[in-house]
């Protein structure tokens, strides 16, 4: 469904919804006629289900388009925030899966964000590692951001670039052993939140972590409202999404898969964790 249509059938349904909270009011009870004069008067809506956050989603070159996508479609359904998809330039992005992104904006335009989200990836956030602008871009916006967040491996980025120092985190399972190499303390948990560091693990949990950021910035109502909305009501096929839970010779492929992969960013983490801590 288009975005655009989503978010204005949103914003009328979730009208519709609080004229309905008003009228079971046992001290307001409109007629029909008037309840449905009433249905899209957004003045019967609550005054913080509006806001007016500036988002930030930062791509680069490899990164893993559902770590950004599925959390961008839930956030853009909080009414009155702006979302901004950022690279270090404007060029199209192409993720690891081949979708190609173009920005909105890039590193120089981009100096007001409320809500920093990071994205994960493979090589492509191996790459964004060794990036020094990538990761001064990420540095200098999440001392400001009242959110610093990531998806799956989005966070050895945050990591890399400083943020998670002295904080809670998780990752995605394969990489999440790294994560004291920024000082970061692993936690458990889907999502995990730390102050105003949130993270979670991989890929699919970004779209449990921006539930619970829209349940945090407006109420739990209007997260059940963009839950429906998207009929996010999973039911897997199989019970193989966590290494606890999948058969230990499927846990044991993957893994090896990611040996390689593993190593280089323990490297280059502890060298961008270094080179920060020098400045």
């Amino acid at each position: 469904m288009d975005s655009h249509i989503d978010r204005r059938r949103f914003g009328e349904g979730i009208a519709a919804f609080a004229a309905l909270l008003a009228s079971a009011a046992p001290t307001f009870r409109p007629s029909a006629a008037r309840a449905a004069a009433s249905s899209h008067d957004m003045s019967s809506m609550p005054a913080h289900w509006m806001g007016k956050e500036k988002i930030a989603f930062v791509i680069y070159p490899g990164f893993t388009a559902l770590d950004m996508v599925g959390p961008q479609y839930m956030l853009a359904n909080l009414m009155g925030a702006k979302i901004e998809i950022v690279a270090k330039t404007k060029e199209p992005v192409r993720s690891d899966t081949g979708l190609v992104f173009t920005p909105s904006a890039c590193f120089e335009d981009a100096k007001e964000i409320d809500i920093l989200c990071a994205p994960g990836g493979s090589n492509g956030t191996l790459a964004a590692m060794r990036d020094e602008a990538t990761l001064a871009f990420l540095r200098e916006a999440g001392r400001r951001a009242s959110h610093v967040t990531s998806v799956c491996t989005g966070s050895m980025l945050l990591g890399a670039a400083g943020l998670l120092d002295g904080y809670r985190a998780t990752s995605h399972w394969v990489t999440k052993p790294l994560l004291p190499i920024f000082g970061a303390t692993p936690a458990n948990g889907r999502v995990v939140q730390d102050r105003n560091r949130i993270t979670a693990e991989g890929v699919t949990a970004g779209l449990d972590f921006s539930l619970a950021l829209v349940a945090q910035l407006r109420d739990r109502t209007y997260a059940e409202g963009v839950q429906l909305l998207a009929q996010y009501a999973p039911e897997p096929p199989f019970s193989a999404g966590e290494p606890e839970t999948a058969p230990r010779a499927v846990t044991t492929m993957i893994e090896g898969m990611f040996v390689g992969l593993r190593q280089d960013m323990s490297e280059a983490g502890k060298a961008a964790f270094a080179k920060m801590r020098e400045r």
